[in-house]
This record gives C-alpha cells, sequence and structure tokens, in this order.
C-alpha cells in the first residue's frame, strides 16, 4: 500500500469539483419536493459502487477499444476543462437530461449526478497519475460528502444562500481549470514519449 495523503487530497478535490455535490443542492431539493424524500443512504451506496467498479474494470474497458489510460485522461482533461469553463462562467455547454427526474430519486442523484460521464472520465484520468488505494479513499471521502449533503441540502441551502453556492462553485471551478491543465500536460507528453 501506498498511501500519499497528497495525492488523497487531490483526488478528493478533483472528484469534489466534478461531482459538484454542493451545486446540485437545487437539484436535490426539487427532487425532495417532488419525491418527499431522498434515500441519501442507498443514492450513496451506489454511486460509491458505481465509480469503484469503473475504476477497476474502466482501463479494461479501453483495452478492449485500443484506448490506452494516457490518451483516454487527455480525453478526460479535456471534458474536465469544459466542465470548469460552466463552473467558473456560469454557462451551460453540457445539456442534462430531465426525463429521469420522474424516476425513484435513487436514480437521478446516483446516476448521473454523483458518478455521471464527468466523474467517470475523471476517476479513470487519476488512475493514470495516481495510486490506486488513494483513489479510493478519495472516492470514500466524496461518498460521505454526498451522504451529508443529501441528509442536510435543506440546512445547506438556507446556510449557504445562492450566493454562496455560486461563490463556492466559482472557487472549485478555478481549481478544476487548474487540474485539468495539470492532466492534459502530464499524459499528452507521455503520448508523445
Amino acid at each position: 500500500m501506498s498511501l500519499n495523503f497528497k495525492e488523497i487530497a487531490t483526488a478528493t478535490m478533483v472528484l469534489f469539483a466534478v461531482i459538484d455535490i454542493i451545486g446540485s443542492i437545487p437539484i436535490i431539493i426539487s427532487l425532495r419536493e417532488k419525491n418527499g424524500t431522498i434515500k441519501s443512504g442507498r443514492a450513496s451506496f451506489i454511486a460509491a459502487f458505481v465509480l469503484i467498479i469503473f475504476l477497476f474494470i474502466g482501463e479494461e474497458i479501453l483495452n478492449l477499444i485500443g484506448i490506452n489510460v494516457n490518451e483516454f485522461a487527455v480525453a478526460g482533461s479535456l471534458i474536465l476543462f469544459f466542465i470548469a469553463l460552466e463552473m467558473v462562467l456560469g454557462v451551460t455547454l453540457f445539456k442534462q437530461d430531465e426525463s429521469n427526474l420522474e424516476m425513484a430519486t435513487v436514480f437521478p442523484i446516483a446516476f448521473p449526478i454523483v458518478a455521471g460521464p464527468g466523474s467517470l472520465t475523471t476517476l479513470l484520468s487519476l488512475r493514470a497519475e495516481y495510486a490506486l488505494e488513494n483513489i479510493i479513499i478519495a472516492i470514500i471521502i466524496n461518498v460521505i460528502i454526498v451522504f451529508i449533503v443529501l441528509r442536510t441540502s435543506n440546512k445547506l441551502q438556507h446556510f449557504l444562500g445562492k450566493n454562496g453556492i455560486k461563490i463556492i462553485e466559482k472557487v472549485f471551478g478555478v481549481i478544476l481549470l487548474a487540474i485539468a491543465v495539470k492532466l492534459f500536460t502530464s499524459n499528452i507528453q507521455e503520448l508523445f514519449n
């Protein structure tokens, strides 16, 4: 085991920024209003399961289609870059599918809000850089944060207010932008070596 606090902290921050559970509070509130309740524990467990399974078999899936982790990491860094631009500039580049909101609350929250395309791409990008156990710890930390946010979403919305949520989103957007650039430069060098 090569536990590295710096890797755990970085991976946790990257996943936190990509999952953007704080920015999803308005969606969580509307889901709670429509369905009456949100199964926080089940949603968190399913999200953790999807993320960890993809972390392990994602690379094998890529190998089947002839793509290596560095190539996927470069593609993932571009997606992270655009997600960060959305957060910083307040524009919508990726269209959300609203049709799933009628389903049980577990599915829109666990997938695609927490374990969506951005976070799955991020996992493989991180795997190209960091040790597996550090990424798993980062996933667990984020799932715990997701669980806490789901349980306390009403209180958090009142405490942070709309401006507080926007400020957090912008700060994590800038951090994510810097991480996307770092991922891109380090992996593009590997491809040309």
